[in-house]
């Protein structure tokens, strides 16, 4: 019986992935746990239990949200709540409205059959703000108006670049994921992330070391044009 329930709630996160842009899962609040950056929650959707992992927010029991796609965790380990969890549904945002109007398609040249909404919807939840950065520069680094305007040249070489961290998530899918912005762009393009097993905290000036790798596609939407990977701090 335990198996089957199991299967079920994959098969129900396995529906979050779904390439309709306005379907959306619903889920009622069953149990709240907050802790750091993020808030987990045990829900229940057609008749099973799961658990979903958000940045931190304000959730009670009994209450509803809605959302779409998410990384699915198997054997989800938390420090934090000394707890593994056997299947956890990690998301960007719940929305406590009804959002599917946020994702209606919108004008594009890209035809209907090849449209990846998944996608889409995975850009409009991972909002990057551009932060007021001004960094000197570093000998050695690189500049993220150079990673962007000619990424091919460092493709898998070991880079240095020179950043504030302005976004900060752990413990996702085994590394922490860091954003830095340093001041420069390239047609619009200030942000790199990267992964590591170091933590970070948001406002911190910091010189990354580590691989840069292009076109990443981690499934669920989750694709960078540019990322640097296995990631050290050198000050």
């Amino acid at each position: 019986m335990r198996n089957l329930m199991i299967a079920g709630v994959i098969l129900i996160l396995a529906g979050c992935s779904s390439n309709s842009t306005n379907e959306f899962t619903t889920v009622k609040v069953k149990e709240v746990e907050q802790v750091g950056s993020y808030t987990y929650l045990l829900v229940k959707a057609k008749g099973l239990e799961y658990w979903l992992a958000v940045p931190s927010m304000e959730a009670t029991s009994g209450e509803t949200y809605h959302y779409q796609g998410g990384m699915l965790m198997t054997d989800f380990y938390s420090k934090e709540l000394d707890k593994t969890f056997e299947k956890v549904l990690f998301l960007e945002a719940l929305f406590a409205g009804n959002p599917s109007s946020m994702y209606e398609p919108k004008e594009t040249n890209i035809p209907q059959d090849s449209y990846q909404p998944q996608e889409r919807m995975h850009e409009n939840m991972v909002t990057i703000e551009k932060s007021d950065v001004k960094m000197e520069t570093v000998e050695g680094t690189i500049t993220i108006s150079e990673l962007f305007s000619n990424p091919g040249a460092y493709e898998g070489k070991t880079i240095r670049v020179n950043g504030e961290v302005t976004k900060y998530n752990a413990a996702i899918m085994e590394r922490n994921w860091v954003h830095i912005q340093d001041g420069t762009e390239f047609e619009g393009k200030f942000d790199l992330t990267a992964t590591s097993i170091e933590p970070f905290e948001v406002g911190r000036k910091v010189t990354l070391e580590g691989i840069l790798a292009l076109n990443k596609d981690f499934g669920y939407g989750y694709k960078y044009e540019i990322l640097l990977e296995k990631a050290t701090a050198v000050n």
